[in-house]
């Protein structure tokens, strides 16, 4: 049998129980948070997405990086990346729904349960902290068609990002793969964000079980997002050759 013939999509959650089994409870098949065996490995790292995105990473508290290798043509999983929207299968729209601000993908608002007002006036606090939006996503740029002299053809979209979740950045980031870090297939998806958490290193650091919590969710929930995207794009890819 035809090693692609197997291929599908992934599934459509059709609710709060399925984004929750999907995007949290689910272990994902690849693992794609990258971690740094030294503190000069990390740093080299920073200093690679600073030389790209012209964002500097040390500047947060937290930076976590996820990678995945995708069999795919950089240009289509841009392309996959360009139609994030409120009906994407690969995101937990039930969780935390994209809502494009005239359906501009320059601006997003991201939130929590499709609420767009609080349904009850004691839940206007969390803390202290508002949660509506839960993000607030502005593009600093997209990069759609890399550089002339660019010999990883990467293509990105970079916004700056507020809201009642941590304040930074977040980065959707496409390129070839490299042979010499050791990857093999044709493109490399990577998802970056950069915070203090909720924009206070004071807070954080009388709070770092909170911090804890929520990169340890995130990480779950951005681990399953890149293999639904990898799943995706394989399946569509494999379509196309079966049919022509």
């Amino acid at each position: 049998m035809d090693e692609l013939s197997d291929k599908k999509p992934p599934s459509r959650s059709k609710g709060l129980v399925t984004d929750v089994i999907y995007f949290l409870l689910h272990k994902p098949e690849h693992a794609t948070l990258i971690k740094f065996d030294s503190a000069e490995e990390r740093d080299n790292y920073n200093h690679r997405v600073m030389q790209r995105t012209g964002i500097d990473p040390n500047r947060y508290s937290v930076l976590n990086i996820h990678k995945i290798g995708v069999e795919a043509p950089v240009s289509y999983v841009f392309n996959e990346l360009l139609q994030w929207d409120g009906d994407s299968t690969c995101w937990p729209n039930h969780i935390a729904k994209v809502d494009r601000i005239e359906n501009d993908l320059r601006r997003i608002r991201i939130q929590p349960f499709g609420w767009k007002k609080y349904p009850l006036k004691f839940m206007k606090s969390f803390f202290g902290f508002k949660l509506i939006p839960l993000f607030l996503l502005n593009a600093i740029r997209i990069k759609k068609v890399p550089d002339t002299f660019d010999f990883d053809n990467a293509r990105y979209i970079l916004y700056e990002c507020s809201g009642g979740y941590p304040i930074g950045i977040y980065i959707m980031y496409v390129r070839s793969s490299i042979a010499a870090m050791g990857e093999v297939a044709q493109s490399q998806l990577i998802f970056a964000v950069g915070f203090n958490f909720y924009g206070n290193e004071e807070w954080q650091r009388h709070r770092k079980w909170v911090n804890n919590i929520w990169e340890s969710i995130h990480n779950r929930v951005t681990a399953n997002v890149l293999n639904r995207i990898k799943q995706l794009g394989e399946w569509r890819i494999d379509t196309i050759q079966k049919n022509s």
